[in-house]
């Protein structure tokens, strides 16, 4: 029996004690279709999670869709990962095809792409932060357009007098600038190369290599209700009636 079935690494046994199970191949054929459906039907990028729960129990998701991607690879469509999420995109190389007049293009001010870089590499980082690294204030609007834009969102308050608000970048930014995680944001070495950088590049620049996008620094507290209050994100809550 065990010729007719197919191999899957790093699922538990009844024992507890084994690495390795193996999995009916056709169990694992109709869970990569279901994972392909699933993607296939959604508008925006899909969660492992939601994806895991709807495969038959004991298949490795992640290993589903790593065959996935490889699968799509050489088509005119890939599946991508953005964070846990994953997504179809049409494949590099022919995004020419598909585009239309009617697009819409976000075009970002020259002041809000230095937020915007600010923000990614050096996240988590508070408006202070960011004004003093770019060398002047910072309006509201530019955050304001980012944030529009879907690109950069409240992170958490930094444990410091006047507990100021942090900024990070969204699941959106890394899907639109086809980044599977915020590590993978060009170094000075790429940024060169592409020619975003110019030949008199200071000797003492430092671009930091970004952290992750979702976890809380130790110096970070996370957003509440009354912080959204706040920041005029929420309607503050009606006092109940006596």
């Amino acid at each position: 029996m065990a010729e007719a079935q197919k191999y899957l690494p790093g699922l538990p046994d009844d024992e507890g004690d084994l690495e390795e199970v193996f999995i009916d191949p056709g169990l694992a054929e109709e869970a990569e279709r279901i994972a392909e459906a699933l993607v296939f039907a959604s508008a925006q990028p899909i969660s492992e999670t939601y994806i895991a729960s709807r495969i038959p129990r004991g298949v490795d998701v992640g290993r589903i869709m790593s065959r996935l991607k490889a699968s799509y690879a050489s088509r005119g469509v890939n599946l991508v990962q953005v964070a846990d999420h994953w997504a179809f995109r049409t494949a590099a190389d022919l995004s020419f095809v598909v585009q239309t007049d009617e697009q819409e293009v976000k075009k970002l001010s020259r002041a809000a792409l230095e937020v915007l870089a600010i923000i990614a590499y050096h996240q988590p980082v508070t408006r202070a932060e960011i004004e003093d690294i770019r060398g002047v204030q910072t309006s509201k609007g530019t955050l304001d357009v980012l944030m529009e834009a879907g690109w950069v969102r409240f992170r958490g308050r930094r444990r410091t007098p006047g507990r100021p608000v942090t900024f990070g970048t969204t699941r959106d930014f890394l899907d639109h600038f086809g980044l599977e995680e915020i590590r993978d944001l060009p170094g000075i070495e790429e940024l060169k190369g592409a020619g975003l950088l110019s030949g008199r590049v200071p000797s003492n620049l430092h671009i930091p290599v970004p952290v992750g996008e979702d976890e809380l620094s130790d110096n970070e507290d996370p957003i509440t209700q009354m912080d959204l209050e706040e920041l005029g994100l929420l309607t503050p809550k009606a006092e109940e009636d006596d």
